[in-house]
C-alpha cells in the first residue's frame, strides 16, 4: 500500500468492528484520520491506538442518522483535517427479521442510516475533493446489496442503493481525479450486526465469519489499485455474478436453504 502520509481520512462508525480497523490501518499507513460514532468512550479508546501513528488524529461523538449532524459534522471535518482526501462510509444498523414483521418506521430507520446518511457525508465533502482535483470516496456495503439474503430485506436494500448511488457516482465523477469504491463484506466477526437488540438471531453459521482487518486491507487494496468493488472475501463476486446470470435459480435456491434452516431439528 502506498503511503498515506500528509492525507486526511474520515472514518464513520469508527468505534468499533471494520470501522475501528480500517481507521487503525490508516492511520498506521500515515493518514491522520478523523473518527465518527455515537459512543464518545469506546471512540476514545480506538482514537488512542490511532494516535499511536499518526498523532493529530481527531474524533467526533455525532449521531449520522440527524441530517443536521450530518452537515455540522462536514464542517468541522473540512475545518479540522484541513480538508478530506478519504472519506470511508461505514456507520449503518442491522434489521434482521421477515418483511412481514417490519414496520415501515423500522424500513426508513435504517435507509435513513445507511444510505441517506452516507450520501449527504459525500456530497457534503465532494466540492472539496473536487476543487482540490483528489480524494478517495468509499462505501462500506455489504454482499447482502447483491444477494437478497433472507430476513435482511430492510438492509439489503439500503446497501443495494448505496451501491447504485456509488456506480452512478463513479461515472459522474470520472476525470475530476476523485476516485469512487465498494467494499462488499460477507460475515465479519466483532462486528455488532450480529448482536444488536432488536434483531432476529441469524440464519448463517458465524463461525465463518472474518476478521475485520481483512476488510481494512480490501480498503487499503482498492485506494491503491483504483478498483471501484471489492468483496471480501473475493469469491463472494463469483456467487454474484452467478445470481445475475439466472436470479430465478438463485432465488428458488435461497428458498430451500432457507427452509432447510428454520426446519426443526429432527428428534
Amino acid at each position: 500500500m502506498a503511503t498515506l502520509t500528509g492525507r486526511s481520512a474520515l472514518v464513520t462508525g469508527a468505534s468499533s468492528g471494520i470501522g475501528a480497523a480500517v481507521a487503525e490501518a490508516l492511520a498506521a499507513a500515515g493518514a491522520r484520520v478523523g473518527l465518527v460514532a455515537r459512543r464518545k468512550d469506546r471512540l476514545s479508546e480506538v482514537l488512542s491506538r490511532c494516535r499511536e501513528h499518526a498523532p493529530d488524529s481527531a474524533m467526533w461523538a455525532a449521531d449520522l442518522a440527524d441530517p443536521d449532524a450530518v452537515a455540522d459534522l462536514a464542517a468541522e471535518a473540512e475545518r479540522e483535517l484541513g480538508g478530506v482526501d478519504v472519506l470511508v462510509n461505514n456507520a449503518g444498523m442491522p434489521k434482521r427479521r421477515r418483511v412481514q414483521d417490519l414496520s415501515p418506521a423500522e424500513a426508513d430507520e435504517v435507509m435513513r442510516l445507511n444510505y441517506l446518511s452516507p450520501v449527504r457525508l459525500t456530497l457534503a465533502l465532494l466540492p472539496g475533493m473536487a476543487a482540490r482535483g483528489r480524494g478517495h470516496l468509499v462505501a462500506v456495503g455489504s454482499v447482502a446489496a447483491r444477494l437478497g439474503p433472507p430476513h435482511e430485506a430492510a438492509y439489503a436494500a439500503s446497501k443495494a442503493a448505496l451501491t447504485a448511488f456509488w456506480e452512478s457516482m463513479a461515472v459522474d465523477l470520472d476525470g475530476t481525479g476523485v476516485r469512487v469504491h465498494v467494499i462488499q463484506p460477507a460475515l465479519v466477526a466483532g462486528t455488532e450486526l450480529f448482536t444488536r437488540p432488536g434483531n432476529e438471531p441469524p440464519l448463517s453459521d458465524l463461525s465463518d465469519a472474518l476478521p475485520a482487518r481483512e476488510v481494512a486491507e480490501a480498503v487499503l487494496e482498492v485506494l491503491e489499485s483504483g478498483r471501484f468493488e471489492r468483496y471480501v472475501p473475493d469469491w463472494f463476486g463469483e456467487m454474484a455474478s452467478g445470481k445475475a446470470a439466472d436470479v430465478e435459480a438463485f432465488v428458488a435456491g435461497v428458498k430451500e436453504w432457507t427452509r432447510d434452516r428454520l426446519a426443526p431439528p429432527s428428534p
